[in-house]
Parts: C-alpha cells; sequence; structure tokens
C-alpha cells in the first residue's frame, strides 16, 4: 500500500482543532524549531481566527525574544494555556501571561520531557522528587504563575515512604516536531539536526492520544531509502510531513556537520575574554573544576566557564553535558545555547534528563536572579515577570555540587577590577541577596537534606551553603565587608574570622 503523508504546512495546520492542546519542540535561538509550521499556524490564526483557545506545552524555551517561536502563538484567542519550562524566548508571551490573557504554568524542563514519556505509556504520570520545596510544589504555588491558572497539574504523593510530586497525564492532540529528512511514509531522521531533544516522546504522546504528529524536514527522500538507524520516529505515528528547504539548524547558522554530529572538526582557540565582572566571576567558579567530572552548565555566566573551559584547550579534562541531550564538544552560548561543535554523544532529552534525576552530574554550573539568607535561589520569576527555570531545577536539585554563578547586586552597578582586586564605585539599584526570594526554584534546605552541596560565586564575595545558613567563605581583595557586602544584603551571614581573600590570580588581566 502507497501512502504519501507530505503536506504544505498549510494544509497540515488546518489538522489543528479549536480547543486542541499542543505539544512543540525546540530550543532558544531555533534549535529543532519547526518555524515554518509555527509561520503556518500563526497565519491561519490572523486569517480565519482559528484554531482557538489552544492549551500549548513545550519544554524548553523557544524563540529569538523577537518574533520567532512561541511568539507565533502569542496571539489573544489563539492559545487559552501555556504550560512552558522556560519563556524569555517569548517576551510577547510573557507579557500575554502578565496581563492574565492567558494560563500560564511553569513545569521543570525534564520533568515536561519524561512526562510526554509517561502520556505515551498510558501510565497517569510523572513521579518524581523533582520540584519537592520550590515553586511547583503544590503546598507553594503548583507551577501556577498567575491568577488565570487554576487547574492542580501537580499533586503531593507518597510512595514507599518517600514524598514524591505527581505531575499528571493529560492527551496530547497535536505534536509540532522537526527532522532533517522525511520520506512518504513519514519516516523522520534527525541525522542533520545539532539535538535530538524530546521528539520521539512528543510524537508518541500525541498518537497513543489518538492525535496527530505534524513533522517538518528540510529534505524529501525515497521511501526505503534512510537507514533503519537514522530514523528516531517511525512512520507509524506520523501524519503529515511538511518540507521547507530553507531550514536551518538555527535561525542564523547554515548547515555545520559538526553540529550534528556527523564529523568531528578542529577546536579553535579563542583569545580569553577580557577581565570584567562576568569573566571574572566565571573565572574562580572554574576553580571548582576537578578532573573527570561529569558537569553541566547553564545559561549566563556558566556559559562563561563553558567558554574558558574551550578556551584553555580543557574539553578532554571533563565530561560536559547539557540538557539538550549532548555530551562533550565545544559549547556555543548566548542565542545559541543548546548547539554544540564536534560532541561526542547525542541521547534523547528524557534520557538526559533521568540522567540528571538519579544523580549522575558530578557539577553544576548555574545562574542566579535573587539568592536568600537560607540558601533558596530564584531564576523562576523576576519582577512579576515569568521566565521559567528550564531544565534548572532538574539539574540543581540532582547535582552532587552546584556552582551559582552571579553578580552580587544588579541595575547600575558600577565596578573597578585591577591586580589590587575590586573596588565598587556605585552599588546596584537591584539587591539580589533578599531576606526572602520571591519564588523559589532552588531549595537550599532540599539540597542539605539530599546531602549535595552548593557555593555561590560573586565578584567579590563567596557564599557556602550550611545548616545554619549561608557562610561568607571568601571576599575579593579591596572589598570592604561591611560597606560592600553586608549593607548591601538583606540579611547577614555566618562570616568566619578572617574570611579567605580570594586568589590575586583571578584579578589579572
Amino acid at each position: 500500500m502507497s501512502r504519501n503523508k507530505f503536506m504544505t504546512a498549510d494544509e497540515a495546520v488546518k489538522l489543528i482543532k479549536d480547543s486542541d492542546t499542543v505539544a512543540l519542540i525546540g530550543g532558544g535561538g531555533g534549535l529543532m524549531e519547526a518555524t515554518h509550521t509555527f509561520r503556518a499556524v500563526s497565519r491561519r490564526f490572523l486569517e480565519t481566527s482559528t484554531p482557538r483557545n489552544l492549551t500549548v506545552v513545550h519544554a524548553l524555551g523557544i524563540g529569538d525574544k523577537k518574533q520567532e517561536g512561541m511568539n507565533h502563538f502569542a496571539h489573544e484567542g489563539l492559545v487559552k494555556r501555556v504550560i512552558g519550562g522556560h519563556w524569555v524566548w517569548s517576551p510577547k508571551m510573557q507579557e500575554m501571561a502578565r496581563d492574565e490573557k492567558i494560563e500560564a504554568y511553569v513545569l521543570p524542563s525534564g520533568c515536561v520531557m519524561q512526562l510526554y514519556r509517561e502520556i505515551g505509556g498510558g501510565r497517569p504520570g510523572l513521579f518524581t522528587h523533582v520540584g519537592l520545596g520550590t515553586f511547583v510544589d503544590p503546598r507553594q504555588h503548583g507551577g501556577k504563575m498567575n491568577k488565570s491558572a487554576k487547574e492542580d497539574l501537580v499533586e503531593v504523593t507518597n510512595i514507599g515512604g518517600k514524598e514524591m510530586l505527581w505531575y499528571k497525564s493529560f492527551p496530547i492532540n497535536v505534536a509540532i516536531i522537526r527532522g532533517s529528512f522525511g520520506d512518504a511514509e513519514g519516516n523522520i531522521s534527525l541525522d542533520q539536526e545539532a539535538a535530538n531533544l524530546d521528539i520521539y516522546a512528543a510524537a508518541l504522546a500525541a498518537h497513543n492520544s489518538g492525535g496527530i504528529v505534524i513533522a517538518q524536514v528540510r529534505t524529501a527522500v525515497d521511501p526505503n531509502s534512510l537507514p533503519a538507524r537514522s530514523v528516531r520516529v517511525p512512520g507509524a505515528i506520523v501524519d503529515a510531513v511538511v518540507v521547507d528547504p530553507d531550514q536551518r539548524p538555527s535561525y542564523d547558522l547554515p548547515y555545520d556537520p559538526t553540529l550534528s554530529g556527523e564529523r568531528r572538526g578542529p577546536i579553535t582557540l579563542d583569545p580569553p575574554e577580557p577581565l570584567n565582572i562576568r569573566s571574572l566571576i566565571a573565572r574562580r567558579a572554574h576553580k571548582e573544576l576537578k578532573d573527570g567530572a561529569v558537569i553541566n552548565f547553564g545559561v549566563g555566566i556558566g556559559e562563561g566557564v563553558a567558554k574558558m573551559v574551550s578556551d584553555r584547550g580543557e574539553v578532554g579534562r571533563y565530561y560536559q553535558t547539557i540538557e539538550h541531550g549532548t555530551y562533550g564538544g565545544s559549547l556555543l552560548v548566548g542565542l545559541l545555547f543548546g548547539f554544540a561543535r564536534s560532541p561526542s554523544a547525542m541521547i534523547d532529552g528524557p534520557s538526559q534528563f533521568d540522567f540528571y534525576a538519579g544523580g549522575g552530574l558530578d557539577l553544576a554550573f548555574l545562574g542566579f536572579g535573587e539568592l536568600d539568607a537560607i540558601g533558596n535561589v530564584n531564576v523562576s520569576k523576576l519582577g512579576g515577570l515569568t521566565v521559567g527555570p528550564g531544565g534548572f531545577m532538574d539539574i540543581a536539585q540532582n547535582a552532587k555540587r552546584v556552582v551559582f554563578c552571579g553578580t552580587f547586586d544588579t541595575k547600575g552597578s558600577a565596578i573597578d577590577i585591577s591586580p589590587a582586586g575590586v573596588k565598587i564605585k556605585r552599588a546596584g539599584g537591584v539587591r539580589k541577596l533578599v531576606q526572602s526570594v520571591e519564588q523559589i526554584t532552588y531549595s537550599g534546605r532540599q539540597a542539605l537534606k539530599r546531602g549535595h552541596s552548593a557555593v555561590f560565586v560573586t565578584e567579590r564575595a563567596v557564599f557556602e551553603l550550611a545548616e545554619d545558613g549561608l557562610i561568607l567563605k571568601e571576599v575579593a581583595p579591596g572589598i570592604d565587608i561591611q560597606q560592600d557586602i553586608l549593607d548591601r544584603m538583606d540579611f547577614t551571614p555566618l562570616i568566619p574570622k578572617p574570611p579567605v581573600l580570594m586568589d590575586r590570580d583571578l584579578f589579572t588581566d
């Protein structure tokens, strides 16, 4: 029996009905994003006012912080509810959440990916410790990010005497995924993609919920021409194949076989980043590395540590991972976070988060927006704006040691860095070390309960998590402890006498 599942994007998106729950795949910067199909959804709605009242689910942040990605769904009436892991890539959707125009929920990225797998397997949901003691714990906010979000998506339960969170299953009506090659049977290969993400899990969830799977690819190929091991999503669960010959690895990058792992390329060593606040923090954080450690780098200043590892030719000293499912290689930063050149391995996203949840990480380098007196960290809601943690929670809660990297304060600070140390010329207008964080994304109490450790690195001080609170462990040369630290935070840390000075070699350009 011959089949032909090829359709135009406009034909494919007509399969989406009012009130459907739609799973979207992608990472910031256009990683694995079916942009051509997303545009068709937006175009159909603007022209016909359909589909309406969608529930959109996505694990990672999707977009370019301007008009692509989730921004194509940010129309009043098109979307009723969003369950997203990370929101900063879509300012329009953030505004809709703030203005109560949608029901806004945030769940950890890993839990969303793994929940797709549970939905596809016909199970009642995901049972995990990830999220306990944080804003997704229903004893706090249950992942609800505005007043319009009223349904309980998460419950506390007890299994075998252990407290767990239950992320409840729900049907997925449509999955919009992406690959490199597709045939008329619907078989999809990811051979030239820069990650696998949660492609298969989302497709499985949609198909086994009685829904449809729309797959966008760059190249159409003849039936039976794809090697079986190249097919990551079988035609049996794909309903429509959309071809976009202009599809690229990201919004801007052309096809590059070193990004897809098809071949290795030389790693170009860049000049060291000039000494500034961010590079100073990254330098101090870099000292936490141990040879042979399995590590993860988060977005933000943590990327600076990854760049330092690459620039110094140290990639082979550690086992680098990112939550997108990639191991090794030279990690890209900024809008291309999630891409790696010449990776050593690529696995699917839910399996990568299994590795994290089970304690496979030795060390993680992550950012912080707010830090409080008992070691809680907020990166998920800042200034009343929905941000979302992405993979932060899955990683931070389970790594044996977390190195949080961030500036001591923000908004308007002026700091001089010289071989003599740090001089604060003007304090920032917004304090980051507060009595209580606006929202708990990382629970210091839960970390200690699990026997994990954490250190908080800033440009002027280093703090360590302890049972009694935070300990001021190190101070930068040139810093006045009272004037530059204690007077600029909302709580008093434990202070050994005297605190250790940060290594002076950190301050030499």
